[in-house]
């Protein structure tokens, strides 16, 4: 059925209001849980003195976005308005050789940053595989930049590596596994790229360029090569109507997501309320459950807020950067969740979509799958739970093409074109609540703990059940009904313009 059916409107706004109320509610039981939690001695190291003029604590159970936003603020914004400066002055004198000074401003950043010994190791590592592009073999390639990024995520040679860079700052070990990877990722991409050109090569000049552009260097997004190349050789820089707008109006819309978000952590403890599974059993099933929810939705916005910020410094250089995360409320199919589209770009490209083709095919789809979060596995950095997150959602994402291949088969195909298009949105709405849930409930696995998914999903599956469970699946339903809605508007709005331009 299509993506185009229509719901009567007050079938709609039913719920809408059931969803809002559930929110309420929920978002209630967890704002008094974290109004009486706010002196326990379990939670001292999370939650401490915030904004004096709220006169409430704050969560800082996430030591990165407050580093990010307190003590590293400042050195972050100099060095991206520098790239700004410093980039905008090149591209109105010299626009040809723009990305000669992105990477010269780069390469003194880092090694402002991390020091000359940092910088030797990712240039030795760039250097080893430009030799392997060379060769023009992708197996090469493959195995080559893989084991470059083990020596990054796998003990001893990580500490090895690590152990030549001397100093000690909060976010210097964030810093080094970030560019490192980041690096290793970009220059496998070159050497893919190099492997598929029919005449010659790129320059190890090209690689750098590509590698020391500064907003992408440690944090990412990544970009594959094809496209970062051909968008900063680009010598006529020229921007869309209005794209000026638009880049100062997602700059405010990410200053206010930031200053939110501190709001938000003053009555709600999200973070922090999770490290105490005795507490946790005192809270509903409902809270719970948005508690679950609720950590999943900080973690996309805090993706989003980051990638914001560097794809808005990105848009100024006149590049063309991977979208922020698809927003997870969103969200009810494994194949479209992602929280990084740079990576997730790069594995559709170069692991999944290689392997997998058209993703019809059942063994190819495993093949394709265990393939690409292997590499995850690895670019995260092997561990058991990231070995447990990875099994779950490989598991979620084949699950999908099971049951949709299952359903396809008689006599269920029959049935589904006897009903009415609308009865076929709800049953197929009812499924996407049932898996919503499985990615919420796979994806805490690594945002929180083993320990407290477990918790939630006990709670939830069976001592819930039927009350808890059966409620929350209806108001979930009622959420991915509206989620329906929406991708059938921006269809309807796609095809218009579609139609525009053929005209």
């Amino acid at each position: 059925m299509g993506v185009k059916t229509m719901l009567p409107s007050y079938e709609l706004g039913f719920y809408a209001l059931t969803v809002t109320c559930a929110v309420v509610y929920s978002g209630s039981g967890i704002f008094e849980a974290s109004r009486d939690s706010v002196n326990r001695k379990a939670f001292r190291d999370g939650i401490k003195p915030g904004w004096h003029y709220f006169g409430r604590k704050m969560d800082v159970a996430d030591f990165e976005w407050v580093m990010w936003f307190t003590s590293f603020r400042n050195v972050i914004i100099f060095a991206l308005s520098g790239h700004v400066l410093f980039g905008k002055i090149c591209s109105m004198t010299v626009p040809q050789h723009r990305a000669v000074v992105y990477m010269l401003y780069g390469v003194l950043a880092v090694l402002g940053s991390m020091g000359l010994v940092y910088l030797m190791i990712i240039l030795s590592h760039c250097l080893v595989l430009y030799s392997v592009a060379l060769a023009k073999q992708k197996w090469l390639c493959y195995a080559a930049g893989l084991c470059c990024l083990a020596s990054f995520k796998v003990e001893p040679f990580s500490s090895w590596q690590s152990g030549f860079v001397t100093g000690a700052f909060d976010l210097q070990d964030v810093l080094f596994y970030g560019g490192s990877g980041f690096t290793i990722m970009r220059c496998m991409s070159f050497a893919l790229e190099s492997s598929e050109r029919k005449e010659g090569i790129y320059s190890i000049f090209d690689l750098l360029k590509y590698n020391f552009y500064l907003p992408f260097f440690f944090f990412g997004p990544v970009m594959t090569f094809d496209q970062f190349h051909a968008q900063v050789s680009t010598r006529e820089l020229r921007r869309k109507d209005d794209e000026m707008k638009n880049i100062r109006i997602h700059a405010l819309l990410h200053l206010g997501a930031i200053i939110a978000v501190d709001i938000f952590f003053h009555f709600f403890y999200i973070l922090t309320l999770p490290s105490d599974l005795k507490f946790m059993n005192r809270l509903s099933d409902w809270s719970l459950a948005g508690l679950a929810y609720s950590n999943l939705v900080y973690d996309w916005v805090k993706a989003a807020v980051m990638f914001g910020v560097i794809n808005t410094i990105a848009r100024l250089d006149h590049l063309d950067p991977p979208q922020p995360p698809k927003c997870i409320t969103m969200l009810y199919v494994f194949a479209e969740t992602h929280f990084d589209r740079g990576i997730n770009d790069w594995l559709c490209k170069y692991v999944y979509d290689h392997i997998g083709e058209n993703h019809d095919n059942i063994m190819k789809e495993l093949m394709a799958t265990i393939a690409t979060f292997a590499v995850t596995t690895l670019w995260l950095g092997p561990c058991e739970i990231v070995y447990i997150w990875s099994v779950f959602n490989c598991f979620g994402l084949n699950f999908e093409l099971w049951v949709q291949k299952f359903f396809q088969q008689e006599p269920f195909a029959k049935l589904e074109a006897k009903m009415s298009a609308a009865m076929s949105r709800r049953i197929r709405a009812a499924f996407g609540a049932a898996n919503f849930w499985a990615i919420v409930l796979y994806n805490i696995l690594a945002l929180n703990s083993l320990e407290f998914a477990l918790l939630v999903t006990k709670r939830l599956l069976l001592t819930g059940f039927p009350v808890s469970t059966l409620s929350i699946w209806f108001i979930t339903y009622c959420g991915v009904q509206l989620i329906k809605e929406r991708e059938r508007i921006l269809a309807i709005e796609e095809e218009k313009c579609d139609k525009a331009k053929v005209e």
